[in-house]
């Protein structure tokens, strides 16, 4: 029983991570009483918005606030938009979700990086204060909260996304808006999805939350086979191959060779893709569990034969909402706009700036303004610039959503450059329309090879630290000693290797090995499972690994 109350209570130092057993306490306890209620459609929705909370103040403690905040806000602005008469007043009502919401995700997730880019810019020295602890411990008359810190609440980037997509799904007129506010919160919370994605749209999920709940015995194979799966891409080829080698290497990149740093990063590439796309298999099977279907979020990602083909395949959720929500609304592949324009403008000053000084700012500016200039006589440089613009504004939007660092915005803006290099290099490439094998295999090489190493802006911990990465890799390569680093992390490059072979595996065979499990007695299924908890366990660390997009 006190083990019961310890899971189903807040507790800073142990939240409910889907790796670890209580979690899976947890979810058996919920799980029991959803099968009794499951059948009556509100007592379902109340059910599982309060466990939702529940889940989240786990993970969060008090920010479950915010999320109350932007369930409430948006639900009846969400109403607003749909009855109003006016379509002036219907765009001011969905600018005003965007802007509360955006204001509430800046507050919490950027005011560390404006601050440090105002600092820069001005030569200044403010600091961070959070004056909504500084509020709370006034109207309190007491002091509760840290108010020389602004913490990142856990999944605010998701959910922000969803709720905004809600009401600007409304005045699209894609949806109507939920009549009650449960319906809408379980939308919003829904505790699979809620810390880490994938971003669901409101098209996609509400019509789910009226309907018939009916599992069938393929339904329940896939979800638990989505589960296993998870857990294995987590434990296995996530979680031990980091704590038993990258880890190590990342840390002090200087004092290991440059081929031991590359090693690392290729590890890496299968570290993020085991973490986050494990999370979304675990998320995907919990749900189908529970009767309601999420959208795929992966899709063999490093079979991608471009960069604008790999940001098709990974966090297909945030790269479809970008495209929509961002991308198309800023002029797509045809215009550009005024906020387009302002946008690279203020960007590339700033990023020129932060990494050269005033005098590279304004000529890099300058540049900028000279093509807008030339763009409004020539409407051939006017389509290259403003598809090429709206592309990597999207992308830099995508690096900087991801965290607020100019690490990640450079991370963006080359991932744009990959983009927009590729449109170019397809109409003259020897090879684009090729198909013997070894033409697509040189592809996916080429671009899972400037996947990878652009990804030392994700996970370097500062730009020094990715300096020295750069310094391993260029002065120290120590070829010499190549075999002796496989053989001292064997294990770890064993599993790397069965990590890679499995996801290059091709669909018929992953299809083949799904429908066999699925076809599989209880008996089978049972003995499948045991054997994955054995593996895990086996990998399990007594300091857990969190995902790693808990921090977006």
């Amino acid at each position: 029983m006190n083990r019961l109350i310890d899971i189903f209570s807040f507790s800073e130092d142990f939240p409910l991570i889907f790796t670890q057993a209580d979690f899976w306490i947890f979810f058996a306890v919920i799980y029991f009483l959803y099968a009794i209620i499951y059948s009556k459609k509100n007592l379902r929705s109340a059910y599982l918005f309060a466990i939702s909370l529940l889940f989240y103040y786990k993970t969060s403690g008090l920010f479950i606030g915010i999320l109350l905040f932007s369930t409430v806000n948006d639900f009846f602005l969400g109403k607003a938009i749909y009855h109003s008469k006016s379509i002036i007043v219907k765009k001011l009502l969905v600018a005003f979700s965007v802007i509360i919401n955006l204001s509430t995700l800046c507050y919490f997730k950027y005011a560390y990086f404006f601050t440090e880019s105002y600092n820069t810019l001005f030569n200044t020295d403010y600091e961070v204060i959070n004056y909504l602890a500084q509020f709370a411990n006034s109207w309190a008359n007491a002091d509760y909260f840290t108010v020389d810190t602004i913490i990142l609440p856990v999944g605010i980037s998701f959910y922000t996304f969803q709720t905004i997509s809600y009401s600007v799904d409304i005045y699209r007129k894609q949806i109507e808006p939920l009549k009650s506010i449960i319906d809408f919160g379980f939308f919003v919370s829904f505790f699979p999805q809620l810390v880490a994605g994938p971003i669901v749209r409101a098209a996609d999920f509400v019509p789910q939350i009226r309907k018939e709940i009916s599992i069938t015995k393929e339904e329940f194979g896939n979800a638990t086979f989505m589960i296993l799966k998870g857990l294995i891409k987590k434990m296995l080829f996530a979680d031990f191959i980091a704590m038993n080698f990258m880890d190590r290497v990342f840390d002090v990149p200087d004092m290991f060779s440059g081929f031991t740093n590359i090693m690392a990063m290729i590890g890496y590439s299968l570290q993020i893709y085991g973490d986050f796309s494990g999370y979304t298999d675990i998320a995907i099977g919990l749900a189908l569990l529970m009767g309601y279907k999420l959208p795929v979020n992966f899709n063999s990602p490093y079979k991608a034969i471009h960069c604008g083909d790999f940001w098709r395949r990974w966090h297909i959720s945030l790269s479809s909402w970008l495209k929509d929500y961002l991308y198309i609304p800023i002029g797509g592949n045809r215009n550009g706009s005024i906020f387009s324009y302002v946008f690279i403008i203020v960007f590339t000053f700033l990023g020129a700036f932060a990494f050269a000084d005033f005098g590279v700012a304004i000529i890099s500016t300058a540049f900028i303004g000279f093509l807008l200039i030339i763009t409004v006589f020539s409407s051939k440089v006017a389509w290259h610039f403003n598809r090429n613009v709206n592309i990597m504004i999207t992308m830099l939007v995508g690096g900087l959503w991801h965290g607020a660092s100019w690490k990640f915005v450079i991370w963006g803006g080359l991932n744009g450059i990959g983009i927009v290099t590729y449109k170019y290099w397809r109409k003259i490439s020897p090879y684009e329309n090729s198909t013997a094998w070894y033409a697509l295999l040189w592809r996916i090489a080429l671009t899972f090879a400037f996947i990878t190493f652009t990804r030392i802006y994700f996970r370097g911990n500062s730009m020094d630290h990715i300096d020295r990465f750069y310094q391993a890799v260029m002065t120290n390569m120590d070829w010499g000693n190549a075999l002796t680093v496989l053989w001292e992390y064997r294990l770890v490059f064993i599993v790397m290797l069965i990590g890679y072979i499995t996801h290059w595996l091709p669909y018929k065979t992953k299809d083949w090995i799904l429908e066999q499990f699925i076809k599989s007695n209880i008996v089978i299924k049972g003995l499948i499972a045991t054997i994955v908890a054995i593996i895990c366990y086996q990998t399990y660390a007594a300091d857990f690994q969190p995902f790693i997009y808990f921090q977006f």
